[in-house]
Order: C-alpha cells, then sequence, then structure tokens
C-alpha cells in the first residue's frame, strides 16, 4: 500500500469507527426505547384495571396482565428488551380487556 493511500485509511479508521460504534448504540438503544414506552402504557393500563376493581370483576385478565407486566420488568432487567416489549404488549392487551369487563361489569350493577 502507499504510504499516502495508508495515511488515508489511518486518518478514516478513527470516524468510521465512532461513526460504527453509534450506529451499534442506537440500534441497541431502540429495543429500550420501545420497551420504556410499551411498559408504560401497559402499567397505565394495569393501575387502571386495578383502580376499576378488576381483581374481583375480571380475575383472570387482572392477574394475567399484571404477570405479563412483571415478566416485562423482569426481561429488561436482564436487557432482552424485544422479549420485555412482547411481554408488555400482552400486559397492555388483557388490562385492557379487565378494563372493558370491569367497566361492564359496574355499569350493569347500576347505582349502590
Amino acid at each position: 500500500m502507499h504510504r499516502a493511500a495508508r495515511s488515508l485509511v489511518e486518518a478514516l479508521r478513527a470516524p468510521l469507527g465512532a461513526m460504527m460504534a453509534l450506529a451499534l448504540a442506537g440500534a441497541s438503544g431502540c429495543g429500550g426505547v420501545y420497551y420504556a414506552v410499551t411498559v408504560g402504557n401497559a402499567s397505565t393500563k394495569v393501575e387502571e384495571a386495578r383502580v376499576l376493581g378488576a381483581e374481583t370483576l375480571a380475575p383472570y385478565e387482572y392477574y394475567y396482565a399484571r404477570e405479563h407486566l412483571e415478566q416485562a420488568q423482569f426481561e429488561a432487567a436482564e436487557a432482552s428488551y424485544s422479549d420485555a416489549a412482547h411481554y408488555a404488549e400482552t400486559a397492555e392487551e388483557y388490562a385492557t380487556k379487565a378494563v372493558e369487563i370491569a367497566r361492564t361489569a359496574r355499569r350493569n350493577a347500576g347505582p349502590q
């Protein structure tokens, strides 16, 4: 390799390495960001279900959601953000069902 070409390669090596490191960091960070949004939504929905009394009015859906939320948090602690997001999505889905069931049950019960 000519001296000029070698100098050019060496000059580009550091910036190229930095760009690659940033790209990898950004790619791995996306999973964490998506998980954070998903688990936030699921947490809010599970709490809404609890407030509406889903523990007694829709126990299967409520506890299924709650356990999936806990598993999502466990997976995130292990940096398995894809798995964590999947569990959080399931938690939100079942918490939404629990909210719907609890609201319907409360509406059908009428004024107390």
